[in-house]
């Protein structure tokens, strides 16, 4: 009796351990606990859908516990956002002073936006002005909150459409904590608006079979193209990008195009996942990568680049400050300072604002080659050129986006040119065989028509049971032979 008691109480205390925030093993959708949960999660879900109330109590104390799992205690500040917000967008919405109204938004915003600098941004502008000063900088022991920019940028689009009249104010606080810590997109997005999310929500239908299965699809194409091709490329890439000087350079060529691939599976699996399961729960949380390779110009690559966070920056950024309604200079002015915003969003870190720079001076080029451009006939050389130029350069900047520091950089690129010899591909081929097939593969995928994707997807929704379990089983299988002793963390997880 007492070693089935001593059982019991360390089995217990295993299940505890398993709720309680661990800072080294954060909550995530790689996380086998994470998909542990969703098991015990979406029965009970379904049975409590048809109760509205019900419903929005449940997910969004599961949100919390998932959030509160991935940041700890953190997770109060996202309620004390939800509940200021919420307030100060009632009183956005009832006020007729309009100097009031713009008062409520301004204390809203910098709620919102302090918070994210405090967080995110402290510590690089102390580190700054120390260096600036001669002081000898010490940084602040701030635990930055995961997912802390996709909420925050959630809740802004949320109080300015209500000061729009875009949207009016929701009287319900559940509602809105709901839609701002809803779990499958509060860690990496998408960046779902309160006008496309509020409307699903009071509606609250029950998923239909296409969404259910069409959900399951897309989780399963996620979850491949994370735990099978990013975390698989992605070991050859940080020994290349931790000791660049040590490779020759086709091996560091490789390194740079494999980090392309590499951060489209990562985030765009991802985000698979969180739309699959908004779907499988009734909510439709949009497209968020359409196939960004095959983008013939960078203006293309960002209307098909993580989507939900590119139009955020058009409506919320570079329309508020005029667009293209104040003149070409003006327009060159706003299109810099939107993607300068979304490079110091990514990061804080001049490498990041590099990164964003040189995607906005692309823009700002494109744009004004256009007339000119529009003139070059539109066949497939062109097309070709265009698509390389195009590729050549977004890969380029994630050199930016992916090395720890400018000698990184100056490393990577340095060594591709003064020790590029073509002889090395043959050894590099039969070396990681596996990795170019992944590659390949990956790449090619951005070719194939997308109605043979909508094909396969319908197929699958409308296939036998056993056949899905045979998919299932399947991904199961490629996962555990791809899988490494160290699972690789969500690259955006940080921002």
């Amino acid at each position: 009796m007492a070693e089935y008691s001593f059982s019991l109480s360390t089995l217990w205390y295993n299940i505890v351990q398993q709720l309680c925030y661990n800072p080294q093993e954060p909550l995530m959708f790689s996380s086998g606990l994470f998909w542990v949960l969703i098991i015990i999660f979406l029965p009970i879900y379904s049975l409590v859908k048809s109760r509205r109330t019900m419903m929005a109590i449940f997910v969004t104390l599961f949100s919390l516990f998932f959030f509160y799992k991935s940041s700890g205690l953190c997770f109060f500040f996202l309620l004390a956002t939800s509940v200021v917000d919420w307030a100060l967008a009632q009183y956005i919405d009832k006020c007729k002073k309009r100097a009031m109204r713009k008062l409520a938004l301004a204390v809203s915003l910098l709620c919102s936006v302090g918070m994210l600098v405090y967080f995110k941004y402290a510590n690089f502008l102390l580190f700054n002005f120390d260096a600036i000063v001669g002081r000898n900088f010490q940084p602040l022991d701030i635990i930055l909150p995961v997912g802390i920019s996709f909420y925050t940028f959630r809740t802004v689009s949320y109080v300015v459409d209500v000061y729009n009249k875009k949207i009016p104010a929701t009287t319900s606080l559940l509602d809105y904590v709901f839609f701002l810590s809803f779990f499958p997109c509060l860690i990496a997005g998408p960046v779902v608006r309160a006008s496309e999310f509020m409307p699903q929500l009071h509606e609250n239908k029950a998923p239909t079979r296409e969404q259910v299965y069409g959900g399951m699809w897309l989780i399963m194409l996620g979850i491949i193209k994370k735990a099978v091709f990013a975390d698989y490329i992605a070991q050859y890439v940080n020994i290349a990008y931790g000791n660049p000087t040590g490779y020759s350079g086709v091996e560091l060529l490789m390194a740079i195009l494999g980090y392309s691939m590499q951060i489209y599976c990562d985030f765009s699996g991802y985000s698979d996942m969180a739309i699959g399961l908004g779907s499988m729960m009734g909510f439709n949380l949009g497209v968020n990568f359409d196939f960004p390779y095959r983008s013939l110009n960078v203006t293309e690559f960002w209307r098909r680049w993580h989507i939900s966070l590119s139009f955020w920056l058009r409506d919320y950024i570079y329309i508020s400050m005029g667009g293209n309604r104040k003149g070409k200079l003006r327009q060159y002015v706003n299109l810099m300072t939107t993607m300068l915003v979304g490079g110091l969003w990514h990061g804080a870190a001049w490498n990041f604002i590099i990164w964003g720079a040189g995607h906005g001076l692309a823009l700002c080029v494109h744009k004004f080659l256009m007339p000119s451009l529009k003139k070059i006939p539109d066949n497939i050389v062109v097309k070709f050129i265009s698509w390389l130029l195009t590729f050549s350069l977004v890969t380029l900047l994630f050199v930016f986006f992916r090395a720890d520091s400018f000698d990184t950089v100056w490393a990577m690129l340095c060594g591709t040119v003064t020790r590029f010899d073509v002889a090395y591909f043959p050894v590099f081929l039969k070396v990681r065989y596996t990795w170019c097939a992944l590659m390949i593969i990956i790449f090619a995928m951005h070719f194939v028509p997308k109605d043979f994707y909508n094909r396969v997807r319908t197929w699958y929704i409308n296939s036998w049971w056993i056949c899905k379990f045979i998919i299932f089983l399947v991904v199961v299988q490629l996962v555990i032979e791809f899988s490494s002793a160290d699972v690789q963390p969500l690259i955006y997880a940080q921002f």
